[in-house]
């Protein structure tokens, strides 16, 4: 019998690349089966997301948009091509990342669904009373009316016509559509004894040597050398509520503007959270936020609110639990719409299958944690018939109990078997455990990882003896003594979202695990009972902030007692050692290198030729300290400046106690002067981790520090939470990790379920307590992992 030859299309079912250079790795080459689930591990910082994101997923992107014409290419992100030689077998990448959804107010889980527009179109068919179009029922639209002459011409004749229009929209016009409104304190913005040019006004930013201080001082609306307390009601309303008036200052044409609408416009549009810290402490003591007595939260104009499908309106919808609005939709028969409901039925329904049930469509997307942004992300991919398609995830078991990691190991396997390639970055051995294929990155971080330790079979990686195999059956023990309270943070009545009314008692001066699958309440119990401030360190997942200019050494401070040792030591001023102020090399303003914007192609980043890509003047390079210039410094990792600046001529206490920090975070691998969007997650969560540290705080809580970590860095983590409880602080951490539930003094478990079915605490006790009587999801799946 003939043997059938292969078709050669058959034939190309690995993805190859070859000669990959991309951040730290180091010219490596891989072959991954199509069609497969690959994982992808090694410590954080190995160069694992550099390799799947920044040169897999990437080069696809940047393929798939070069099929568009140079105009539509004008409008999208222009992608460089990565630094490899050969990517071969590339297939269509949808990315699934951590980045938490967009920080804007306007923006919640329904609108960034497509749930809502979905309703909207519903509600204007089926809603009785009938009140208009789909923008109607939208919080994002305001109602507008206008009337008025138009000139047009007309066979050569001008022709006037009166044209009038109305355009109906859902948003609340008390709020905006915003579903809160805000208050402002007055005496916070200014000091009434004193006047302008006295500094009177206490706004971060408004000083009176800028142009504010100009437009103040030259409007001629009131006098700037009156102390405000004697302005009269005329001169006190332009201050604070003048609508914007063009005006001319010294010949130029400038706007000028009450302090009211101004700091609402520039302030008050955004989400607290994504503001600066010191304009965020300004907003929360100037301005009290309540919810909209008109449209009682729910951003939606009263017409809005009244037209109604069996009793319920748009607003009752987005505020009821998914899985429940589930059923309501379920519940409805209406053969006009049958391919809205069906469309409906299957968003709603994913957002129960993946296990965000418990969500509302009405919650703000800002407040979404990381795992629960990349697991809505997923939603729009779920039951999507498109197949050869590859799947690029980060951790997507992040913020997920035991409980939720099989069902997303189900969901991965599921879009694995329609034939797609799925690639995951990962770290939980349940996860890396369902893989064909396995990747592993090393055998360090940073400059010590960056090349291929073992391509294989789970088996093989158990087998290879690399970083990775060794730790992957790492099994914790529970403690045999626990340490005894020195206290108790009562908390009574917690009501904040699910929380049903919770009293618990918190025990001081241990090692706290808050747990439960998500959803369950234990971001709601921590953050609404413990608030930020007196003596009380809370370390959330927020993204770190920082452009290009970042680095480590900026966002920690770092540099500031850097910069004073340089200059106290070669008697010049410290802002030369900054690449961001006088020191800066002319040619690139600082920044090493220079961009060549070239339109709808990739712009091109060459090394400045001046400074050579260490981003100062050559003069300050002439300024040494124990024998290295600024830039030296900025060079090298952390573990090497932490034993440089602690002896000899450059010691330097302030900055060796920072460098400890990071040493005991584990990011002695990273250089001081990596640019902070070139760090992996993981990486970023521990410099934040490292920068609070620092704050005199009595009670730490900490929203999963595992993130990101490697399993053999989980135990360096443990040891540091160890040291902060043995110096006598508080440390309560909210984790799914066992390793970490299993080495607390004592642990809280909120359920049973999510939504409403959590909410409540359904143990508390010590971590051998719940093994042995294991009354809970977390109590079963610890014992099976310590091998109780």
């Amino acid at each position: 019998m003939s043997v059938e030859t292969r078709h050669p299309a058959d034939s190309h079912d690995r993805i190859r690349v070859h000669g990959a250079r991309e951040n730290n790795l180091r010219d490596i080459s891989v072959e991954i089966p199509k069609r497969r689930l690959t994982v992808f591990t090694g410590v954080s910082g190995s160069g694992k997301s550099s390799l799947v994101f920044d040169t897999i997923a990437a080069d696809s992107q940047r393929m798939i948009n070069e099929t568009y014409s140079a105009f539509v290419q004008g409008f999208m992100p222009t992608l460089a091509r990565p630094d490899v030689d050969v990517l071969d077998g590339l297939t269509t990448a949808i990315i699934v990342d951590q980045e938490r959804m967009g920080a804007n107010p306007r923006s919640t889980v329904g609108t960034a669904t497509d749930a809502n527009a979905m309703l909207r179109i519903l509600f204007s068919r089926l809603g009785t009373p009938q009140i208009g179009p789909p923008q109607a029922f939208s919080f994002n639209v305001a109602s507008i009316s206008g009337a008025g002459a138009v000139t047009m011409e007309r066979g050569g004749r001008e022709v006037k016509e009166r044209r009038s229009f109305r355009v109906l929209g859902g948003m609340c016009p008390r709020c905006e559509g915003m579903g809160r409104v805000d208050d402002i304190d007055l005496t916070q913005l200014y000091d009434a004894s004193l006047s302008l040019n006295a500094g009177a006004l206490t706004i971060p930013g408004y000083s009176m040597d800028g142009w504010y201080g100009r437009i103040f001082r030259g409007c001629g609306f009131f006098d700037p050398d009156k102390p405000i307390a004697k302005y009269t009601r005329k001169e006190l309303d332009a201050l604070l509520y003048k609508e914007p008036t063009k005006i001319q200052i010294d010949g130029i044409n400038l706007t000028y503007e009450g302090l009211v609408p101004r700091i609402q416009k520039s302030m008050l549009s955004k989400d607290v959270d994504a503001l600066q810290p010191h304009i965020r402490a300004f907003v929360e003591r100037a301005v009290t936020f309540a919810v909209c007595p008109e449209c009682h939260g729910t951003r939606l104009s009263a017409e809005a609110r009244s037209s109604t499908i069996q009793g319920k309106s748009i607003a009752d919808v987005c505020a009821m639990q998914i899985s429940d609005a589930a059923d309501w939709v379920r519940e409805l028969d209406e053969p006009s719409v049958a391919p809205l409901l069906t469309g409906l039925q299957h968003v709603l329904d994913s957002f129960v299958a993946i296990g965000l049930g418990y969500l509302s469509l009405d919650r703000p997307a800002g407040t979404l944690s990381g795992g629960e942004a990349q697991r809505t992300k997923m939603i729009r991919h779920l039951g999507s018939s498109l197949t050869d398609v590859t799947y690029v995830f980060d951790e997507p078991s992040i913020g997920l109990h035991p409980h939720d990691i099989e069902r997303m190991n189900t969901l991965l396997l599921q879009l694995r078997d329609k034939g797609n390639t799925v690639l995951v970055v990962e770290h939980k051995p349940e996860m890396i455990g369902i893989a064909d294929h396995v990747i592993d990155l090393g055998p360090g971080a940073g400059a010590a990882g960056g090349t291929v330790c073992f391509e294989g079979t789970i088996d093989g990686l158990r087998a290879s003896g690399t970083l990775t195999g060794r730790h992957l059956d790492d099994r914790a023990r529970l403690k045999e003594r626990v340490r005894q309270p020195s206290g108790a943070l009562e908390v009574r009545g917690a009501t904040a979202n699910n929380l049903r009314d919770v009293d618990v008692d918190i025990p001081l001066g241990v090692l706290v695990v808050v747990t439960g699958v998500a959803g369950s309440g234990k971001s709601s119990l921590l953050h609404g009972s413990i608030p930020a401030g007196d003596g009380a360190v809370s370390i959330d997942q927020g993204a770190i902030r920082g452009s290009r200019r970042s680095n480590p050494a900026t966002y920690t401070g770092l540099l500031e007692p850097i910069r004073k040792a340089f200059a106290k030591a070669n008697g010049v001023k410290p802002a030369l050692f900054s690449a961001n102020s006088e020191g800066a090399c002319p040619a690139c303003n600082g920044a090493g290198v220079i961009y060549t914007d070239l339109a709808m192609m990739a712009g091109v980043a060459t090394e400045c030729e001046v400074c050579e890509g260490k981003r100062f003047q050559a003069s300050v390079l002439d300024f040494r300290l124990g024998g290295r210039d600024i830039s030296e410094v900025l060079a090298m990792p952390v573990s090497e400046a932490e034993a440089f600046f602690a002896a000899g001529e450059a010691r330097t206490p302030a900055a060796h106690a920072v460098l400890q920090r990071l040493v005991d975070v584990g990011l002695g691998y990273v250089s001081l002067g990596q640019p902070l969007p070139t760090l992996s997650g993981g990486e970023r969560q521990r410099l934040k981790l490292a920068t609070h540290l620092g704050e005199k705080g009595t009670v730490y809580v900490l929203d999963e520090p595992t993130t990101g970590l490697h399993l053999a860095d989980v135990q360096n983590l443990l040891a540091l939470l160890d040291r902060l409880v043995d110096s006598g602080r508080s440390v309560i951490v909210i984790e799914h990790h066992q390793a970490v539930m299993a080495h607390a003094d004592w642990i809280i478990d909120l359920g049973p379920g999510a939504g409403h079915d959590g909410g409540r605490i359904v143990f508390e006790g010590t971590p051998s307590d719940l093994v042995s009587t294991r009354p809970t999801l977390t109590g079963q799946h610890l014992a099976a992992y310590v091998g109780a």
